[in-house]
């Protein structure tokens, strides 16, 4: 049987640092896996890339990953965002998988982070906007449950 983590996801917006250090410290996240494409500008807060690779460690003790191999295009991420050219949740999310596939994401999770045993997977998410976070969370997971039945 192959060994495949708790993966969960966290967004970097509207969440206070004590609900995000919370969340981490309640889940015995022993990585943060940040997915997300902009990380390092003003509005991220305190979850820009720099910020986080101090904070995580110091607090949680879990590992700090910024990995551009599960984010998007940004093409493809301004077609989701943007007003021009917009498309809706699903078609975001079918080309997004279809983007994972192509780039191998299973493969590269479990070769990278298959050995942690909680990853937090950072994406995103607004009350109003999902993220590709929890595309990615999803097709890891019904992968990981569809070889390990077999």
């Amino acid at each position: 049987m192959l060994f495949m983590p708790d993966i969960f996801t966290l967004s970097a917006y509207e969440t206070s640092a004590e609900q995000f250090f919370d969340a981490l410290l309640s889940r015995k996240a022993d990585l943060v896996l940040d997915v997300r494409l902009k990380n390092t500008n003003q509005l991220c807060g305190f979850t820009r890339q720099k910020d986080l690779e101090y904070l995580i460690p110091q607090i949680t003790g879990a590992a700090y990953v910024h990995d551009l191999r599960f984010a998007p295009t940004p093409e493809l991420l301004d077609r989701y965002r943007k007003h021009w050219n917009w498309i809706g949740w699903e078609e975001y999310r079918e080309q997004y998988d279809a983007l994972m596939r192509k780039r191998g994401a299973e493969f590269a999770f479990r070769s990278s982070y298959g050995t942690y045993s909680a990853v937090c997977i950072l994406g995103t998410a607004t009350k109003k906007r999902r993220s590709h976070s929890e595309a990615l969370v999803e097709l890891l997971t019904d992968k990981s449950e569809k070889e390990c039945s077999i």
